[in-house]
């Protein structure tokens, strides 16, 4: 019955264990917001510079399987190609070890003051200010680094309670003949990829290995086979996500499996051949028992060993996993614009929000010239342009319902509030941006219609016509602008130019209506007119709409009604300026 309650303890020790890592890795790639997946995506094109942003990136976020998901989600959505990748993996096997070296810090033995850098003792002191920290800030920030201290301690509380339940292993004798099978450089090897395959992290796996010789008694020869299986282990994660992807997304994964089972068979023959030929330091070292320290330093060496003796074959790597993974001629083909709307960025909510806020902008920009080029058909009509604004149409279209879907699946997701602005700023803007579009198309229908009946309008309103036109697309400039830029002050200009357009749509029409009663204009080019200008102002409205967003949203709420009114009660000096000058500017 005893033994149940260790098991117990066991399991229950690895839960808080797993927990605490997963716990800290999402505090830490919140605080990183999205900043290293970026510069990770864009600054690759040097070897050695990858190697080093590999290594950077995986330390901060302290998952290697992470790293190379997101080299998969990269390269299956065309941000990298297979090549840059394969110094970061390279990269991420030495980040991954940092873990390791915290948990050495365990086996720190000297006086009172470097006792207290054992984690058991500092600790207590992490997890109060985390639980602090948490209960007293609203700063997204600050709770980043709470999670990310209390993580560390949820980690090293499981770490003793899994230290406390193996101690009762240490005199076992089935449990010690046990470990002699795994002395055997193939079944250890076997049992460590298994076993970091099922929990999926390298530095989960390797911490639960110290902590097993820190409470037992277990030699290099027992302890060296299963720490080198682990590192083969830990390619399951990418080969699993590498599964949905494209014939390149497959190679990356490829890449990870071989970088480390060439690895282990190249250190694993040159170590066992010098232990075979009695290399005194060899032998001496498998015989001796294995430590916390002992085991991050192998680990590293390993993987830093690896790295060197590979470095200078990426080529032929990246080659090797060409010819392993063989894809059809259609899986070569150019990456879809959507292609960065990757389901395995949702792991990384800033990236993805980055990713979609790219999309929005170009969105917004296509609408831009849908429109530009809908009004240029007024005087310029030409078939081939009115094709295209409908093709422009229908891939807005495609943008709009891609990118909500996608922003709303990052919504369900456990966000910073930087990211949860963002993706209510994007979800709102989206509808508009679509709107703006399909105006461009009714627009252009007036041009084709006007064009097929051999009718236009007077000189006189064709001069009203183009001022609107002009102020229409100041309009809808300034709202791109601010959005693509996340500028307020350029957003703070669209409502008093709405202002303008709403009183030159008013006064074009009782142009109209005087030239109407003159006999210089007819009814039908009246219900054109009518339908052009309705156009025009919704146009305005839908910047208005968006430029309103973009400043409620940095002020933290969301009132656009309650801020227009406001702003056109208030007596704010600026907006009546501004007002002004657009009046004059686009005066009739």
């Amino acid at each position: 019955m005893d033994m149940v309650f260790v098991i117990l303890g066991l399991i229950g020790g690895l839960a808080l264990f797993l927990f605490g890592m997963d716990l800290m890795g999402d505090g830490l790639k919140k605080l990183a917001g999205g900043k290293l997946e970026s510069i990770l995506a864009r600054l690759t094109s040097n070897r050695w510079t990858g190697l080093l942003l590999g290594f950077v990136v995986t330390a901060v976020i302290q998952s290697s399987s992470a790293t190379t998901v997101m080299l998969v989600g990269f390269v299956n959505s065309g941000i990298m190609n297979l090549g840059q990748t394969i110094s970061i993996i390279m990269g991420a096997n030495i980040g991954t070890t940092v873990t390791a070296w915290l948990l050495a810090l365990k086996d720190i033995e000297g006086a009172a003051f470097i006792n207290l850098l054992k984690p058991e003792n500092f600790t207590p002191v992490l997890a109060a200010i985390g639980v602090i920290i948490t209960m007293t800030t609203k700063s997204d920030s600050k709770r980043n680094i709470a999670t990310i201290l209390l993580g560390f301690s949820v980690l090293i509380f499981g770490m003793e309670a899994m230290s406390d339940a193996a101690e009762t292993f240490k005199d076992n004798e089935r449990f010690k003949n046990l470990l002699v099978m795994f002395s055997n450089p193939l079944m250890g090897i076997i049992v460590g990829t298994i076993f970091t395959a099922i929990i999926q992290s390298s530095s989960a796996s390797v911490g639960i290995l110290q902590v097993l010789v820190g409470s037992i008694s277990i030699q290099h020869a027992v302890a060296l086979p299963v720490l080198l299986g682990m590192n083969i282990g830990t390619t399951i994660t990418p080969i699993i996500s590498a599964i949905s992807g494209n014939t390149e997304a497959k190679r990356v994964a490829a890449s990870c499996l071989y970088i480390k089972m060439i690895g282990v068979i190249v250190v694993t023959a040159i170590y066992y051949l010098l232990y075979y030929f009695g290399i005194k330091p060899i032998v001496n070292f498998m015989l001796s028992d294995a430590s916390f320290f002992s085991i991050a330093i192998t680990h590293t060496v390993f993987n830093i060993i690896s790295t060197i003796i590979l470095m200078p074959f990426c080529a032929l790597i990246e080659k090797l996993a060409i010819s392993t993974i063989r894809g059809a001629k259609k899986d070569e083909k150019k990456n879809n614009t959507f292609d960065t709307l990757d389901e395995r960025f949702l792991n990384i909510p800033s990236f993805a929000v980055e990713k979609c806020r790219e999309l929005v902008c170009d969105m917004a920009k296509l609408s831009a010239y849908s429109f530009n080029a809908a009004t240029e058909l007024m005087s310029d009509y030409s078939d081939a342009k009115f094709k295209e604004i409908m093709e422009h149409e229908k891939l807005v279209d495609k943008y709009e319902d891609k990118t909500s879907s996608y922003l709303v699946k990052i919504a369900a997701n456990n966000m910073s509030a930087k990211d949860s602005k963002i993706v209510t700023e994007l979800l709102h803007c989206i509808g508009d941006i679509e709107r703006i579009s399909d105006h461009a198309v009714n627009i252009a229908e007036v041009a084709q219609e006007m064009h097929d009946k051999g009718i236009s309008f007077s000189t006189q309103a064709q001069k009203d016509i183009k001022i609107i036109t002009e102020a229409s697309a100041e309009i809808l400039e300034l709202a791109t602008s601010a959005l693509t830029e996340e500028d307020i002050s350029i957003a703070a200009k669209v409502e008093p130019l709405e202002q303008v357009i709403d009183r030159l749509k008013r006064k074009i029409k009782a142009n109209h209506i005087s030239r109407l009663k003159q006999g210089d204009c007819t009814m039908e080019l009246g219900f054109i007119l009518s339908d052009l200008l309705t156009n025009y102002e919704r146009v305005s409205d839908h910047c208005s709409n968006i430029a309103v967003c973009i400043i409620e949203i940095s002020l933290d709420s969301f009132e656009t009604h309650e801020y227009l009114k406001n702003v056109k009660e208030s007596h704010d000096h600026s907006f009546e300026e501004m007002y002004q000058t657009y009046k004059e500017k686009y005066a009739i």
